[in-house]
């Protein structure tokens, strides 16, 4: 997996070492945003030969630069502050690690222009834009298949508002992972992640104060389950329900339920896809990622909130056991669906977990999230 960055707030003290990191909004002197890191004004002197103006996410970068105790002195842009949200200060985090990738030690002086908010963002648009999936790349000499060395790289955030910012990065990095928890449950190869292992990686949240039930299918089959279960019967892999329940509100609050479709790899059944492409069927579990990467993060952030996160695990295969066009099939709500196309089998698995979280739950709403990219297509266009 990417070696991900270490994190730290702390006070303003002089750089002595490793890349110096400054921010600049648009229009700032760059001379008084560096100061006296720049004794011998190279870093002005190059803003003006390189116009740099301060433009959001624009960079300005000085290699050993004379007279100066940093190794590397990098200005990053801002654009109008005033206007900077937290998408923007994100944006410019991510920016910033994309040019200083490869540094051991960075320090980050902001100025004035950001407050604990837009520090925390900027250091979650840092943290998110280091992530990458190379889990099953071939190490050899030290590097992977890419030709990459992982650098363990630290950021220091240099501010008087340490004590507030590191408080807001505790909420802002959990969501964070939260995200890239969700990233790699999608990247994930079907061989090494179906139903049952999917299931597993539900239960290591209870660790964070999560409550997790784990339904079979001789459980869902009871509960009248037969929509989700007339997809998942063409698998040698086993269906699954995973329940996941964070009460962090008042024990009187009804829940919100948020439902995944976990479709771990969807071949299209007896109606199949095309050969081209199918690949990327093994992130049809991309909304039950979003679920479980939803509940990581309101437990780490310890959100004052009951949510419930319910996943509906199958995989959609063409076996001599799989359902065909024309089956009908009976919800856990009662109702008689018929079947005329195998690939359409994201409703069929919804159907029954949706019908299951307002019966079990009666939350006072339910968030529905699913891969139906054939549907988006028809609704909105390319």
């Amino acid at each position: 997996m990417s070696m991900l960055p270490t994190i730290t707030f702390a006070q303003p003290a002089p750089v002595k070492k490793g890349a110096a990191l400054f921010v600049a909004a648009e229009g700032d002197d760059i001379g008084a945003v560096v100061g006296e890191l720049d004794g011998e004004g190279v870093v002005a002197r190059a803003a003006t030969i390189a116009e740099f103006t301060g433009k959001a996410k624009a960079t300005l970068d000085v290699l050993a630069p004379a007279g100066s105790a940093a190794s590397r002195i990098i200005v990053i842009g801002a654009g109008k502050v005033d206007e900077a949200g937290e998408g923007d200060w994100r944006a410019i985090g991510g920016a910033a690690r994309a040019a200083l990738a490869r540094e051991k030690l960075v320090t980050l002086s902001p100025g004035e222009a950001m407050d604990a908010e837009a520090l925390a963002a900027f250091a979650q648009g840092w943290l998110l834009r280091a992530y990458r999936f190379d889990k099953y790349k071939t190490v050899k000499n030290g590097k992977n298949g890419n030709g990459d060395n992982p650098v363990a790289q630290k950021l220091v955030i240099q501010t008087d508002k340490a004590s507030a910012a590191k408080k807001a990065w505790d909420d802002a990095e959990a969501v964070a992972r939260g995200v890239m928890l969700a990233r790699d449950l999608v990247n994930e190869p079907a061989n090494m992640l179906g139903t049952v292992e999917f299931a597993d990686r539900g239960k290591a949240l209870e660790a964070l104060g999560v409550d997790v039930d784990v339904l079979d299918g001789e459980q869902m089959e009871k509960l009248g389950m037969g929509a989700l279960l007339g997809v998942a019967q063409g698998s040698e892999r086993p269906p699954r329900l995973l329940v996941m329940k964070w009460n962090g509100g008042k024990s009187k609050d009804k829940p919100v339920a948020f439902v995944g479709k976990g479709v771990v790899f969807d071949t299209g059944g007896i109606s199949i896809k095309p050969a081209g492409g199918m690949e990327d069927m093994k992130g049809d579990m991309g909304g039950a990622g979003a679920v479980m990467g939803l509940m990581h993060a309101l437990a780490a952030r310890k959100a004052t909130v009951n949510a419930v996160g319910l996943i509906g695990l199958v995989e959609n295969m063409p076996d001599g056991k799989a359902q065909r066009p024309g089956d009908i099939v009976t919800s856990m709500s009662g109702q008689t669906i018929e079947v005329i196309n195998t690939d359409a089998e994201g409703r069929l698995v919804l159907a029954d977990v949706l019908t299951y979280a307002n019966q079990t739950f009666e939350p006072r709403a339910m968030v529905n999230l699913a891969t139906l990219t054939g549907a988006i297509l028809v609704a909105l266009g390319q």
